[in-house]
This record gives structure tokens, sequence and C-alpha cells, in this order.
């Protein structure tokens, strides 16, 4: 049996410039289950695979020694998601595409395939990245080949402060002080 899973989904962060911590604002899920037979369930698996999604895209670091084995300390140091990283505003449609006789009872999965729209977080931090470089660039603190950069998974706090934290700020705040040193003397900008 052989069927196809659609959905999509839009989400919009907020990046704290000086720690990297994100705060996912709002996402927006459709996902389609072919025929629903009880929409509460499928509501709570689609939530739950995402939040599960946000979890490898942003938080579960798998850190190997040189022969492949896991290394990491256990829970104490293995990040998963808690009630901090669920989207502030979290909306999930349900389409039902209809009858398919190729399905069981003409319903589709739930569970895992949502997963995959957290990628949507992944992206939206990336562009919260890219336009905070942007900014950065246009304050005159980087030059132009700083706006290339590749975004691992997962995208941690240390690895999102790494491309738009604390240096660049420091950046921003000596080219304030530069401007505001150069009003003061009677100069432009």
């Amino acid at each position: 049996m052989q069927y196809l899973n659609y959905g999509a989904a839009v989400s919009e962060v907020e990046i704290n410039l000086l720690t990297g911590q994100t705060t996912i604002l709002q996402t927006d899920i459709i996902y389609d289950c072919g025929q629903s037979l009880n929409p509460a369930v499928d509501l709570g698996q689609i939530e739950g695979a995402f939040v599960q999604g946000i979890g490898f895209f942003m938080l579960e670091e798998y850190p190997t020694n040189s022969k492949g084995l896991v290394v990491a300390e256990g829970t104490w140091s293995y990040k998963i998601p808690t009630v901090d990283t669920v989207p502030k505003k979290f909306n999930v449609e349900i389409l039902n595409s209809g009858h398919h006789k190729d399905r069981v009872l003409s319903s589709k999965a739930s569970g895992e395939p949502p997963l995959k729209l957290a990628a949507s977080v992944h992206c939206a931090i990336r562009a919260a990245i890219k336009e905070a470089r942007h900014q950065l660039h246009s304050w005159g603190g980087l030059d132009e080949s700083y706006s290339t950069f590749q975004l691992q998974v997962p995208a941690t706090m240390p690895v999102v402060k790494e491309l738009c934290g604390l240096e660049n700020v420091q950046r921003f705040l000596q080219w304030t002080i530069g401007s505001k040193q150069l009003h003061s003397a009677g100069g432009t900008v």
C-alpha cells in the first residue's frame, strides 16, 4: 500500500543575539490526514511529531567519538524539547482528502511525517540570522563575505550565538558609540 502525505508549515522565530536563544513565536501547520478516524488523536500526533522535530532541528546533539559511539553524558547534557520550546502560538489545521480505496478506512499516517515539518523552524532561524547579519553589515560591522554561512542541524544556542551573537553586538556598540562621538563633534554619518 502506497500513498503520499501532504503538509505545510510556516514558523516565526525570535533570536536573542546575546545568548543565541531562539523563541518560536508562531507555527501554522496544514496537514492532510486522509479521512481522519479521530481528529483529536490526529491533532495530538501532528503536534507531538512537530515538537519532536523541533528537538531534532534545534536541541538534540549526538556527540560521538572516533569510533562513532555516542559519548553524551546522559540526560544532563542531552536536551529535549520542553514547555518553553513549543511555539507560543501553535495552529494546526487537518485536511480530509476523502475516500481512497488503497488506504485503511481512507486514513493516512499522522504520527511520524509531521516531524519533518519542523524544518520550518530551522529555516526561520536561518532567515533571522541572515537578517541580523545583513543589519550588522549595513552598520559597517562586516564585509560582504560574512553574509554567507551554513547553519548546521541542530541549530543549538551556541551555534546561533556564534553566527549572530555577542561579538556582532559588540561591533554594533562600537559603531554606535563611534557614530555618536562623530555627531557630537559636529560631523555627519
